[in-house]
């Protein structure tokens, strides 16, 4: 029943079940009374007319049986408008069998369209004359001053008639009309039987066409229910395609579903969209939480080492232990040292929050760099002869670069700072400064063992020290290598580590101002193979 096929087909057949009953009902309590009524009516209309038309010629001075004799001796042609063909054409419409008597004449018939004129002269007698006696039962309809309708029951014939007897207006002219009723109700039975019959045909073949026809009202709209099935599973692809044979209302809310679909794909994509911009953000975040964390551990860890060791020489000092002036002056010597690691320490992170916010912006200029790398060498000398290295620079001659000279200069200097600290074997530094077709490459090679390889990605990263002893005896921070990355990419240039059999390569690129040239050959036969370029 939940299907509008069904819904639809039952409801016609108990539309046409109820109209079928009601129509049975009518016919059954009301028909026979509607018949009646009209019956009446029809035996009043003639009696009217008739009167009318004795009335005219009995003012005319013509006798009811005058009249009839005339209208009977005609040459044979029926004369428009006589009292003859008037009561005979009344009688056959209206099946009614009419006898009338000159009650001036002797009793004299003067005109019966019955078969059985005796019938109605019996009834006539017992009527008007009170000449004979019967046994009829009768039910008084209507009653005028001139004449009567009575139903009456005649046992002899076991039939009911429809009677109306009584005089015309001109008092002379006695009447009687009889219809029969008794096949009224045989007729209103028989009606509603041949109503039943096919009142049931009418609704099975009713119901069968409305069962077929409102499969064009149906599939449409199955079709709408696939498509918003569709529109369910996010297959904003599927569309309603327009039918001529579809209602116009199917065609407006598949229209609408159109609609719908397209401004649902539309608002879904936005929302995806954002979805996924506000995942990005909160991992965004997530990260930026988790690195404030470890830079605030790590600064935490770096600044803890020296303070406590400059709080403990600090107290010493306090309590006397320097009496010497030699003991003092470690002592001092100490402070003074991990206070001045403490400001590298934090020059270098303001550099890099400088670097990594942008405020720090490099300022293009044209340089030399190969005449930059020269002197920062000279700077270290010192410390190369110190530690016993080899620095070999290939003089290239003059290389034009475009770049933050300070700030290229700051990462050379981290590159060759970490080349001394971490050469050994035959403690050799190469640096070298190769053209390319729009850059120049420069590189930075120390001997001594390779950095292990799971290492090498965390390089760049704030803090990160592969062998942190190490790190800690020569002073390092961890933060070098970081402002490395920080000045590289505000330069939108690459930088890199590579590993060597024996060594380590740092390099780094920047725009070279006239784009040619080749790379330079190594200045000593016997020094470690650099990668070919």
């Amino acid at each position: 029943m939940r299907s509008i096929r069904t819904r639809l087909t039952v409801v016609f057949i108990g539309l046409m079940t109820l109209m079928l009953a009601v129509v049975w009902a009518v016919n059954r309590w009301y028909l026979e009374d509607y018949y009646v009524s009209q019956k009446v009516r029809s035996l009043n209309e003639i009696y009217t007319t008739v009167d009318d038309r004795i009335r005219e010629n009995h003012e005319n001075g013509i006798s009811i049986e005058e009249a009839m004799k005339r209208e009977q001796n005609a040459d044979g042609s029926v004369v428009e408008g006589n009292l003859q063909q008037l009561i005979r054409d009344y009688s056959d419409s209206a099946n009614v069998s009419l006898l009338m008597i000159d009650n001036s004449s002797a009793e004299t018939t003067v005109y019966s369209t019955s078969r059985d004129t005796n019938f109605l002269k019996n009834r006539m007698d017992r009527y008007i004359f009170g000449r004979s006696e019967g046994r009829s039962r009768y039910k008084v309809l209507e009653e005028y001053p001139n004449y009567r309708i009575q139903q009456t029951f005649d046992p002899y014939r076991n039939g009911m008639y429809l009677e109306s007897w009584g005089f015309f207006s001109d008092n002379s002219t006695a009447f009687i009309m009889s219809t029969p009723l008794s096949s009224i109700g045989e007729s209103v039975a028989l009606s509603n039987r041949f109503l039943t019959y096919v009142g049931v045909l009418a609704i099975l073949a009713g119901a069968v066409m409305i069962y077929l026809l409102t499969r064009g009202l149906t599939k449409p709209i199955y079709k709408i229910a696939s498509l918003s099935e569709q529109m369910s599973n996010l297959d904003f692809e599927a569309k309603y395609e327009p039918d001529r044979h579809d209602p116009e209302e199917i065609d407006i809310l598949g229209t609408s579903m159109n609609t719908l679909s397209d401004r649902l794909k539309t608002a879904i994509a936005e929302l995806k969209s954002a979805n996924n911009q506000l995942q990005k953000d909160i991992e965004e975040k997530t990260k930026i939480d988790e690195k404030r964390k470890e830079f605030i551990a790590n600064v935490s860890h770096e600044l803890k080492t020296p303070i406590a060791l400059i709080q403990g020489y600090a107290e010493g000092l306090q309590e006397g232990m320097g009496e010497d002036k030699e003991s003092r002056d470690y002592y001092c010597d100490v402070i003074v040292d991990e206070a001045g690691k403490m400001n590298r320490l934090v020059k270098q992170l303001l550099t890099l929050s400088s670097l990594e916010s942008g405020n720090d912006r490099p300022v293009i200029e044209r340089f030399d760099i190969a005449e930059m790398i020269r002197g920062v060498l000279h700077s270290s000398e010192i410390l190369l002869e110190q530690n016993g290295i080899t620095a070999i620079f290939n003089e290239p001659g003059p290389v034009w670069v475009w770049a933050d000279e300070f700030k290229i200069e700051q990462v050379v200097t981290n590159y060759l700072s970490n080349a001394i600290h971490h050469a050994a074997g035959e403690k050799k530094i190469i640096i070298s400064v190769e053209r390319r077709e729009a850059t120049v490459r420069v590189s930075v090679f120390n001997t001594g063992e390779p950095i292990p390889e799971e290492a090498l990605p965390n390089l760049w990263s704030k803090f990160y020290k592969v062998d942190k002893a190490r790190t800690r005896a020569y002073g390092g921070t961890g933060i070098g290598l970081s402002i490395v990355k920080a000045v590289m990419d505000a330069h939108n240039q690459e930088c890199g580590v590579k590993n060597w059999d024996n060594g380590v390569e740092f390099w780094f690129t920047a725009d070279s101002t006239d784009g040619a040239g080749t790379g330079p050959q190594a200045a000593d036969a016997n020094a470690p193979r650099t990668p070919e370029r």
